[in-house]
C-alpha cells in the first residue's frame, strides 16, 4: 500500500510491478524505492571499469583501485577529476551488486537441483549395480553380490601371487649376495695365503737375517690409549721408509711449480731488458699468454688437491696470472735498481782508486816504455 501527497491510500497489486523490479530493503519517507538497474547501465559500468562480464572479484577491486588513484581529487595527479571518480565509484557499486546477484542465483539453482535429486523415487537406487546382471532389481542384486565375491577371490589370489614372487625375488637376491660375498672371501684368503707363502719363502732364503730388530717386538711409538697401536705402528713404518700421503706430494708439487713459473717469467723479462721495443713487447705478450695457460693448469691441480686434503685449513686458493705478472714486473724493476746501484758503487770505487794511485800507475807505464 502506498500513500500519495494528498493522503489517499493507493493499493498496488503485485501483478502491476514488473518482474525485473526489485525493491530495496529500505524505505525513504513514505515511498518504497526500487533498486532496478537497466542492463545497459550494468554494461556501461563494466566499460567504465575497463572490465568484461564474468570477471573475478579480485580483478574488479584491482581495476577500481587503479582508476581511483588516477581520478581521485586528493591523489595530486594530473588526471584527477571528481566527476570521473564519482562515475567510477558508482560503476564499482553496480558491478559488485551484479556479481552478488549472479552468485546468489547460481546458489539457488544448485539448491533446487539438490532438492530434486533427493526427491527421486527410492527404487532408482537399486537400478545401478555397476552394470552387472539382468532381470528384476532383486535378481540383479543377487548377481551383483556373486560378482563381488568372485572379484574379491581374484584379488586375494593376485595378492598371494605377488607375495610369493617378492619372496622368491628376495631369496634370489640373497643367493646372489652370498655368491659375491663368498667370491670376495675366497679372493681375500687367496691373497693372504700368497703373502704368507712369500714371507715364508723369504725367511727360508735368509732375507730377514740382516734386520737389526730380528726376534724383538715392535717398538711402541705412542702411549696414547685412544690410538690403535697396530695402525699407529704401520703409519710410523711407512713414514720412516719414505712413504708420504698423496695430498702432501701434491702440495709439494704445486709449490715447486709456482716457484719455477715465477723464476721463469722473471728471467724472461730480464732477457728482454728495457726499454721495450714493439718487437720485444710482442715477445713479452706471448710469454704472458703462455704463463697464463700454465697458471690455469696449476689451478686445476689445486682443485684436485683441495678434494683430497683431509684438513680444511690446509686447502689452497687459486693463483692469479695478472697478479703474478705484476709481481714479476716489480721483481725485475727491483733487480735493475740493485744492479744500477752496484754499478754506481763500482764506478765510484774505481774513480777513487785512480785518484789515489794515479801517479804510481803512470810511473810504471813510463818505466815499461823506457825499458823496452
Amino acid at each position: 500500500m502506498l500513500t500519495n501527497n494528498i493522503g489517499h491510500h493507493l493499493m498496488v497489486r503485485q501483478a502491476m510491478i514488473p518482474r525485473n523490479l526489485k525493491p530495496f530493503p529500505y524505505i525513504c519517507g513514505n515511498r518504497m524505492l526500487s533498486g532496478y538497474k537497466p542492463k545497459s547501465n550494468v554494461k556501461d559500468s563494466y566499460k567504465i571499469l575497463e572490465l568484461e562480464e564474468g570477471c573475478s572479484l579480485d580483478e574488479i577491486r584491482n581495476s577500481y583501485r587503479s582508476l581511483a588513484k588516477k581520478y581521485h581529487p586528493d591523489s595530486g595527479s594530473t588526471t584527477a577529476d571528481s566527476e570521473a571518480f564519482m562515475k567510477v565509484e558508482e560503476a564499482y557499486r553496480v558491478v559488485l551488486s551484479d556479481v552478488a546477484t549472479k552468485k546468489k542465483s547460481i546458489e539457488n539453482n544448485e539448491e533446487e537441483e539438490d532438492q530434486f535429486k533427493s526427491k527421486a523415487p527410492q527404487h532408482r537406487h537399486y537400478l545401478s549395480f555397476e552394470g552387472v546382471g539382468i532381470g528384476t532389481p532383486s535378481q540383479r542384486e543377487k548377481q551383483y553380490m556373486q560378482f563381488r565375491v568372485d572379484r574379491a577371490t581374484e584379488q586375494v589370489l593376485e595378492y598371494r601371487k605377488q607375495r610369493l614372487e617378492s619372496q622368491y625375488a628376495v631369496t634370489d637376491l640373497m643367493k646372489a649376495k652370498d655368491v659375491r660375498q663368498s667370491k670376495k672371501v675366497k679372493i681375500t684368503q687367496a691373497v693372504e695365503r700368497l703373502v704368507e707363502d712369500l714371507i715364508q719363502e723369504s725367511m727360508a732364503k735368509g732375507d730377514f737375517d740382516n734386520l737389526s730388530g730380528k726376534g724383538k717386538p715392535l717398538q711402541k711409538f705412542s702411549d696414547c690409549p685412544h690410538i690403535d697401536p697396530m695402525t699407529h705402528n704401520l703409519n710410523r713404518i711407512l713414514i720412516d721408509n719414505g712413504y708420504q700421503p698423496e695430498w702432501i706430494l701434491m702440495q709439494k708439487e704445486i709449490r715447486e711449480t709456482i716457484e719455477r713459473l715465477r723464476k721463469s717469467i722473471v728471467g724472461s723479462r730480464s732477457k728482454l731488458g728495457g726499454p721495450m721495443t714493439p718487437y720485444r713487447q710482442k715477445q713479452w705478450n706471448r710469454i704472458c699468454e703462455q704463463f697464463t695457460e700454465d697458471i690455469r693448469k696449476l689451478n686445476k691441480r689445486i682443485d684436485n688437491f683441495n678434494l683430497v686434503v683431509p684438513i680444511l685449513s690446509r686447502q689452497m686458493v687459486h693463483f692469479s696470472a695478472d697478479k703474478e705478472i705484476v709481481r714479476a714486473q716489480k721483481t725485475y724493476e727491483a733487480l735493475m735498481e740493485n744492479r744500477e746501484a752496484s754499478n754506481s758503487d763500482t764506478k765510484e770505487n774505481e774513480e777513487e782508486n785512480v785518484k789515489r794511485f794515479g801517479w804510481k800507475s803512470s810511473l810504471f807505464k813510463w818505466l815499461n816504455l823506457t825499458l823496452k
